[in-house]
């Protein structure tokens, strides 16, 4: 088994997860570390696996509606023993790497974050940990990992993992408080932390060297705040250049995903399907579906709009988080055309509207009225983004342009006529007409 390959390096992990190892990172560090990500703005999420190939239904039973794809094993009480049966059938034939990171680059989207290891247990690379792998246990033997690497380098986008702590797939792993469906009374979460879970990050930090960690599953009452310090402060030393979000803590508030106290491990707040109501003072990414689901089900068609997903990353990017869209591809390794076609939607508008997104900051009133405000990384400018077809004139009390400044429309790249009025903002004589789309933006220069 590959598992032996490790027995060696079970020794140097508790070296290396020695707290004489951690160092306190100033934030003139953090900030030029996080740079690259608060600058992206836009990622996309991808979960695919075993769970992909029953989308939504195991053995005429098909999940309640609005529950997960991904989650297929554990809330349909499937046997270790026959989900992993599974992984026989796992023959993507038409995975292609290059389409999928062209797909992200043209909808504007600057990394992707996919599934290395679900809960399932079921990973996507050539782990020398475990047999129960796309090259150990599959028909496919290609290492999807790997060609995602290659082509995101090829392409400029950064490649990030998400990996989840726990797993219904060892029986180590198996909590006692029903997580996973079989119960295992001589289950040695410790095991399986030291000789499994650590093993596989190493495996995924040192070869394919993502810029990004993001965690799930640490809701497990096996895992603790400790353990997460300790395998944030390991993963630093691996790679220091690492960004890893707060759920390899247990510091998240549920689905609102921020910390509920200070000092967590982590590096960013995960706010799942739903957006902050205001700023914060600490990073954060919304992570959100196109539909229902992460994994892909073949029945969900509640597809959000286009324009919907437009004003989600405008309201992400006026408060300054980033926005993370899930895709499930299909078991083919084909992506829904409806996503498909909802990406096109949003590269078109960000070809026009992009530098109102990226590398922006939150501005001091983020949102007046339908129109979202942000900051450009100069301090220069302000982007008034509009999310409602505008009447004009347009009255803006919540930014004063610099004297004589010229007020730019985006999607003509021509200026407008604007004044200031005596009680305070501006009225700008706004470009009339459908032809400028959904979500228009305005340049405004700021003293």
């Amino acid at each position: 088994m590959k598992k032996q390959f490790y027995t060696g390096l079970l020794a140097c992990l508790c070296l290396l997860t020695s707290p004489a190892l951690s160092a306190q990172e100033s934030q003139a560090a953090k900030d030029a570390r996080m740079g690259w990500w608060r600058d992206a703005t836009f990622g996309m999420f991808i979960h695919w696996g075993l769970y992909a190939l029953p989308a939504g239904t195991w053995e005429g039973q098909t999940l309640d509606k609005g529950r997960i794809g991904e989650w297929i094993m554990h809330d349909l009480n499937i046997p270790v023993a026959d989900y992993e049966k599974l992984a026989g059938q796992f023959n993507p034939v038409y995975f292609d790497a290059a389409q999928w990171v062209s797909i992200a680059k043209n909808a504007g989207m600057k990394y992707i974050v996919i599934t290395s290891k679900h809960h399932d247990g079921f990973s996507l690379w050539d782990s020398q940990v475990s047999d129960y792998d796309v090259m150990d246990a599959s028909p496919f033997k290609r290492d999807i990992l790997m060609e995602l690497k290659l082509a995101c380098d090829a392409a400029g986008i950064k490649l990030c993992f998400y990996h989840s702590i726990m797993d219904w797939h060892q029986a180590d792993a198996e909590s006692p408080k029903d997580y996973a469906h079989q119960h295992n009374p001589g289950a040695r979460w410790e095991r399986y932390r030291e000789a499994y879970l650590k093993p596989q990050l190493t495996e995924l930090v040192t070869k394919y060297h993502p810029a990004v960690l993001w965690f799930d599953g640490e809701w497990i009452p096996e895992w603790t705040e400790e353990q997460g310090q300790e395998l944030y402060r390991y993963l630093m030393q691996l790679d220091p250049s690492l960004i890893i979000n707060n759920r390899i803590s247990k510091a998240r508030q549920g689905m609102s995903g921020m910390n509920e106290y200070e000092n967590a491990a982590g590096d960013f707040g995960t706010p799942e399907q739903e957006i902050l109501e205001s700023t914060a003072t600490m990073d954060w990414e919304s992570c959100m579906t196109m539909n229902d689901t992460w994994g892909y089900r073949s029945d969900d068609f509640n597809w959000k709009s286009s324009e919907t997903l437009i004003e989600n990353l405008i309201d992400v990017s006026a408060k300054g988080g980033n926005y993370l869209l899930n895709i499930g591809p299909m078991a083919s390794g084909k992506f829904p055309q409806a996503s498909i076609d909802r990406l096109y939607d949003l590269g078109a508008w960000l070809a026009v509207n992009g530098e109102a997104i990226y590398a922006t900051r939150s501005w001091t009133c983020f949102k007046e009225g339908s129109t979202y405000f942000t900051l450009d990384g100069s301090g220069k400018y302000v982007y008034a983004i509009l999310t409602e077809a505008p009447t004009s004139p347009l009255t803006l009390s919540c930014v004063t342009p610099t004297e004589g400044g010229k007020i730019v429309h985006l999607a003509t790249g021509g200026g407008v006529s604007w004044k200031t009025l005596p009680e305070g903002g501006i009225r700008v004589d706004f470009p009339q007409g459908d032809a400028f789309g959904v979500a228009q933006t305005l340049k405004i220069p700021i003293d």
